[in-house]
């Protein structure tokens, strides 16, 4: 099973994120689930979301987790949210940030020793060039594709595309940029 834990604010597009990805998961027959826990529905309470992948269905519906990708979309929850909580050797993390790797785990202790599997991107800034607006999922989705190999990048793509559908082509184009640009930029 693979399991996915989001880390971000209300109004960043986790919960989008974490069920449009469960949607294009649905498109190859595993089992999904996709569903986030927080504590109030104002924007920019911290939230996390979650994600399972499996071949067999899914009968554990706890929170809890030892997560396979840990990703982080806002940059100050890296540092204020337990984001190595329940982790385990093969854990990686995928963080939104401008600092270097360095600079960012020398403000992160408990992801020393952990570099080879950190990687980083600037998931708000490539929103705002893409998007217009800080809506850093979309990045953190075409992040997560190059890291974990789970798609091949023109196949996310397209049913990323059936996923906004219900969007103006322009917002749709947006969304593509942005998870092309992270899929290249991610480090």
């Amino acid at each position: 099973m693979t399991e996915i834990r989001w880390h971000s604010r209300a109004g960043q597009g986790a919960v989008s994120g974490a069920k449009g990805l469960g949607d294009v998961v649905a498109t190859t027959g595993k089992e999904v689930q996709a569903f986030a826990l927080y504590g109030s529905a104002k924007r920019g309470a911290a939230l996390r979301a979650y994600n399972r992948i499996d071949d067999k269905p899914i009968l554990n519906h706890a929170k809890f987790m030892n997560p396979d990708y840990v990703l982080v979309i806002d940059p100050a929850l890296a540092f204020t949210d337990n984001i190595t909580v329940n982790e385990d050797e093969k854990t990686k993390y995928i963080i939104t940030t401008h600092l270097s790797k360095e600079e960012l785990i020398a403000g992160i202790p408990e992801l020393e020793g952990k570099e080879e599997r950190v990687y980083i991107l600037d998931c708000v800034q490539i929103s705002l060039d893409t998007i217009g607006r800080s809506m850093p999922n979309a990045p953190m989705l075409g992040a997560l594709v190059k890291i974990s190999g789970m798609f091949e990048l023109d196949y996310f793509l397209e049913n990323m595309k059936r996923v906004l559908s219900k969007f103006p082509q322009k917002i749709i184009d947006a969304n593509m940029d942005a998870i092309n640009r992270a899929y290249n930029e991610v480090k």
